[in-house]
């Protein structure tokens, strides 16, 4: 017997939709982990654009009806000059048919699954388990943000806002209000018609005076509406302010003569990623982008990223630039304060020992997090400096970054998501 199984659910033209994010969901760890690969095959500025992602086929596999091959049957294959029917066919011991790069002379090969993962959908994995730490709602902003919010029923409002099932409740309590005490008195006026109807002869008068009463009755009971206007009830929803998460990043990049055009390069590409994290998954952020050599500037995002400018190296005062701005313009009450430094470590043996003074007295209270990245394997008197403060400061941390392949290690390592209790 031949089944069918037809899927009539009404899912128009989203159903491709909802498959596609089922399927993305089942096989999360295989489709993270070809991200993460393809991070470390790519540069940092094509993060934003579509992916191709490979899944081995056999992790592909669903179960599915099939009817089994049961009976006999008889078939006639083209081409066949060795064998007759009856014959036995020794089994084959080479590979059977697989194809493309996973295909041997050994064994069984398949080609792996290859799909399209957009723009959008690289990004939410990408950025998935990754956040700014230790970021707190702070104060309500000058222009609060604004949420509308449920806040019981009314009895007017929007037709979009109508509340079925309340609606249907209130209905039903109003006809049984209204039509309980008619009932009562039909069910009496027709069990009294049915025992004077086994006497006709005797209540004749009765019967029609009774007949007359019980058709009032119905009627009376079929005028009450299914639904009034006095039933309906209404979703009703305030717009009541929110705290918003509003934080700042300082991103501090040393661009001095010894920052050759590779460690330039290594400092760019980590506060892309960083930008690109931060614009996408925050909607209050503030970044500030701070350049210095001998002499430290606030510049916009182009200036900061490509401008050739160059010179000697006194980080402190990046550092004092950062506290006055601080100071300034954001509030340790109102905002969330990130920094990030990048720097090859080099600088006067002198100003080292301020820059980790600066650090200690004036940014990390007002900070919630401070990471410094350093360009560069040798350890500098800047990296020693900074090295005593990690054991008291537990939101400072210090990274060092060789080569374009240990950008994104060690920017998941800063930015990991943390497990609250």
């Amino acid at each position: 017997m031949l089944h069918q199984i037809i899927d009539r659910r009404l899912a128009g033209k989203n159903k491709s939709i909802a498959n596609r994010e089922r399927f993305l969901r089942r096989f999360k760890g295989h489709i993270q982990r070809s991200v993460a690969d393809a991070v470390r095959d790519r540069s940092i500025t094509d993060l934003e654009k579509s992916k191709s992602i490979s899944i081995p086929r056999k992790d592909v596999s669903e179960p599915f009806f099939h009817h089994g091959r049961g009976g006999r049957r008889e078939a006639v294959h083209p081409g066949n000059q060795d064998y007759l029917q009856g014959d036995r066919i020794p089994r084959q011991g080479g590979g059977g048919g697989g194809g493309g790069s996973s295909a041997s002379n050994e064994g069984e090969g398949q080609d792996d699954f290859t799909f399209e993962l957009t723009r959008e959908e690289f990004m939410n994995y990408f950025f998935e388990d990754l956040e700014l730490p230790r970021l707190v709602e702070t104060n309500l902003l000058q222009v609060p943000n604004w949420k509308n919010q449920r806040a019981g029923y009314s009895v007017d409002g929007s037709p979009n806002n109508i509340d079925v099932v309340r609606s249907l409740r209130s209905s039903l309590g109003r006809r049984i209000a209204m039509g309980g005490p008619l009932q009562r008195q039909l069910d009496i006026a027709e069990e009294t018609l049915a025992e004077m109807k086994r006497m006709p002869d005797e209540h004749t008068a009765d019967i029609k005076l009774l007949e007359e009463e019980v058709r009032q009755l119905r009627a009376r009971i079929l005028r009450i509406p299914f639904i009034d206007p006095f039933d309906l009830r209404y979703v009703n929803r305030v717009r009541q302010p929110q705290p918003s998460s509003r934080a700042v990043m300082f991103c501090v990049m040393d661009v001095s003569g010894s920052m050759d055009e590779q460690r330039k390069d290594l400092s760019k590409r980590f506060f892309i990623l960083l930008y690109l994290f931060l614009t996408r998954n925050y909607e209050h952020i503030e970044v500030v982008f701070i350049r210095h050599h001998t002499r430290a500037d606030e510049v916009d995002e182009n200036t900061f990223f490509h401008s050739q400018e160059s010179g000697g190296t006194v980080v402190s005062s990046a550092l004092e630039l950062m506290h006055d701005i601080i100071t300034k313009r954001y509030s340790p009450s109102e905002w969330n304060i990130y920094g990030a430094q990048a720097s090859d470590g080099d600088n006067w043996n002198d100003d080292s020992p301020k820059c980790r003074e600066l650090l200690e007295s004036a940014i990390l209270p007002l900070t919630r997090y401070f990471a410094y990245i350093q360009v560069a394997e040798p350890e500098q008197n800047l990296w020693t400096e900074y090295m005593q403060l990690i054991d008291s400061h537990p939101h400072f941390a210090m990274k060092k970054v060789q080569s374009a392949a240990e950008i994104y290690p060690v920017f998941r390592e800063l930015f990991e998501k943390q497990v609250h209790a």
